[in-house]
């Protein structure tokens, strides 16, 4: 169903009909939960702060080994944004996770290929988003401090790093 199709059968209920539908929906999907709270009661930081343990708990978790999930942590950075707030905070957030797998390859030494792949891809996406949204220049002295963690790493990490910053800089 379209967006257009389903407002014009919205329409077509009664308030309470839509109420009770808001309320099954919310019962029904975690995630529709999460989004009718956030709507009604907007607390960004709260919301970061969850979203940043989630990212965290996977380099350095408070118990057991690190699972370094990439998976994980880019469906918290996309629930997040989902949820519409401040382009500074979803910034915030992206920066945070780079910084988390930055500072695990520095505590922890030499990392797969693929680890250095993921966190190139996402430092790549977070360059963007920056960029996008006028957000860079305030976020110089993080990402120059990202950079700097990658300088013990091989795979050309350290380089392909500058390079990407390099290119939303002068591209």
């Amino acid at each position: 169903m379209s967006k257009a199709q389903l407002k014009k059968q919205l329409k077509t209920l009664e308030k309470d009909e839509i109420i009770e539908m808001v309320m099954e929906l919310y019962d029904a999907r975690k995630e529709a939960k999460e989004y009718l709270e956030f709507y009604l009661n907007p607390n960004e930081k709260s919301k970061l702060d969850e979203y940043k343990k989630i990212i965290e708990n996977e380099f350095y978790p408070s118990r057991g080994e690190p699972k370094t999930r990439f998976s994980v942590c880019r469906k918290a950075v996309n629930d997040f944004m989902k949820l519409k707030p401040a382009p500074e905070l979803v910034a915030d957030l992206m920066l945070f996770y780079c910084e988390q797998a930055c500072q695990f390859s520095y505590d922890y030494g030499d990392m797969w290929d693929a680890f250095y792949t993921a966190v190139e891809n996402n430092f790549a996406r977070t360059v963007d988003f920056l960029k996008k949204n006028g957000l860079l220049d305030a976020n110089e002295n993080r990402i120059k401090q990202l950079i700097r963690l990658t300088s013990p790493c091989g795979w050309g990490f350290p380089d392909t790093m500058q390079d990407i910053y390099d290119e939303a800089l002068y591209g």
